[in-house]
C-alpha cells in the first residue's frame, strides 16, 4: 500500500515573486500571486482527497488473516488521519482566500506589521508575522500546550 503523501505543506511549484523597487505591499499583483499559489494547494489537496477515495475502494480487502487484516487498517487510519489534516488545511486556504478577496492578507493579525513575502510563499496561510508567532510558541511551550 502506498504511503501516503505529505500535502500540507505549502507548493513548492512556482516563481518567487520579486517586487520592484519602491512597490506597494500587497498590491494587485501581489495579491493575484498569493491567490494563484493558494488555488493550486487547494487544487493539490482536492486531488489528494480523489485519489484516497479510489484508494480506499480498490484495495478494501476482507482479509482472513487478523494480522493482515489489521494491517490494512492502520493504513486506511493513516491516510484518513492525513486526510482529515487536509481537511483542516483546506477550510484555512479557503479562509485565506477569503481575506485577499477583502483585500485584508499579508498582515499580522496580532501587531498589523507586514508578514513579508517571502514568509508567505513559504506558509500562504501565515497569519502571524515571524515575530508574533515565535512569541506564540514560546508562550504555548511554557504552558505545556
Amino acid at each position: 500500500m502506498p504511503v501516503a503523501e505529505k500535502k500540507t505543506e505549502a507548493p513548492k511549484k512556482f516563481t518567487p515573486y520579486e517586487p520592484a523597487a519602491g512597490e506597494e505591499y500587497m498590491n494587485e499583483q501581489q495579491l493575484e500571486h498569493f491567490r494563484q499559489i493558494l488555488l493550486g494547494w487547494k487544487q493539490e489537496l482536492m486531488e489528494e482527497v480523489d485519489r484516497t477515495v479510489r484508494h480506499l475502494q480498490e484495495e478494501a480487502n476482507n482479509y482472513a488473516d487478523p494480522a493482515d487484516r489489521a494491517t490494512q487498517e492502520e493504513g486506511f487510519s493513516l491516510e484518513l488521519r492525513t486526510r482529515d489534516r487536509e481537511r483542516k488545511l483546506l477550510k484555512k486556504i479557503n479562509e485565506t482566500l477569503e481575506k485577499i478577496d477583502e483585500d485584508d492578507y499579508g498582515f499580522c493579525e496580532a501587531c498589523g506589521v507586514e508578514i513579508g513575502i517571502r514568509r508567505l510563499e513559504a506558509r500562504p496561510t501565515a497569519t502571524l508575522c515571524v515575530d508574533c508567532k515565535t512569541l506564540a510558541e514560546l508562550k504555548e511551550k511554557q504552558l505545556g500546550g
